[in-house]
């Protein structure tokens, strides 16, 4: 059954898990478990990272023990980076998926070439780390110097909207996006930009927290989401509220079978997700074609 279709049967049942409270108001959006006017949404949710940026990684570690690092790297090798590449990597500030596509394409460059023109073959490839948030970004920088990175002009680090980029129309072979889109405004704004700044035959990837299904499981999993994990960050962060928001924007997330019938709205075929963890987390793909 294609993902229409499913999307389809389904939707009518699934979308009051998502949608805003109230949408009688055009304007209103929703803010974890609140409303909020769209305008609002894009300010409180960089204050939230703005919060988060220092101890963004030491919390990822904890909170899903360890196993982001194991999703991100499912996510890169479902891209299948190669060398002279041009990707784009949205909501990435932290560079942990940027630095890992580098890393793989490093590793194609050694090997098939035993190090005599990496540099030159590394040059050519770009990367592009997109993030609204400055605080993510300078974290992101401040790791790539650490790693030895910092000075490459294969990385290129730019502030910007994922609703409104800045890139040229048909410019880049492959597009990710990690935890990063159910925090925006607009979905559907983000995956039309997505669209727009591939090329013909560019592979879009999200990486997002996504829903349980096995009635036991979930009852786990809210249970550690809702109880443990503000906890978590009230003790480590000292920001509790921060890490509530998080939770609740989970929730209020399109289930799979949906958002994957808007990544085909926006123009993607061949849409199609993997669930990790029972759906804790879902990998979604499509190619433009």
């Amino acid at each position: 059954m294609s993902v229409r279709m499913v999307a389809r049967r389904l939707g009518s049942k699934l979308l009051p898990r998502f949608t805003p409270a109230a949408t009688l108001h055009s304007h209103a959006t929703s803010f974890g478990f609140k409303e909020v006017n769209e305008e609002e949404k894009s300010q409180l949710v960089g204050n939230v990272f703005t919060k988060v940026a220092s101890n963004y990684d030491i919390m990822n570690d904890l909170m899903s023990g360890g196993l982001h690092r194991l999703w991100k790297e499912r996510l890169v090798s479902k891209l299948s980076p190669f060398p002279g590449m041009k990707h784009l990597d949205v909501a990435g500030g932290t560079g942990d998926v940027a630095f890992r596509i580098l890393e793989t394409i490093n590793s194609v460059n050694r090997r098939a070439m035993e190090g005599t023109v990496e540099d030159d073959l590394r040059e050519e490839t770009q990367i592009y780390v997109c993030d609204i948030n400055p605080n993510m970004l300078n974290v992101g920088k401040k790791r790539a110097q650490e790693r030895g990175l910092g000075d490459l002009g294969s990385l290129v680090w730019v502030e910007g909207d994922a609703e409104k980029l800045t890139f040229k129309d048909d410019s880049m072979d492959g597009y990710t996006i990690a935890f990063g889109i159910r925090n925006v405004t607009h979905i559907e704004k983000v995956l039309a930009e997505a669209y727009r700044v591939l090329k013909k035959g560019g592979r879009f990837l999200c990486l997002e927290l996504s829903h349980v299904d096995t009635p036991v499981f979930k009852q786990l999993y809210d249970y550690y989401s809702f109880s443990v994990i503000p906890v978590l960050g009230e003790l480590v962060a000292g920001d509790r509220d921060s890490y509530q928001y998080l939770v609740e924007s989970v929730r209020r997330f399109p289930p799979q079978e949906v958002f994957a019938s808007m990544i085909a709205d926006a123009g993607f075929q061949k849409v199609e997700y993997e669930n990790l963890v029972g759906g804790v987390v879902a990998i979604h793909s499509g190619l433009k074609i």
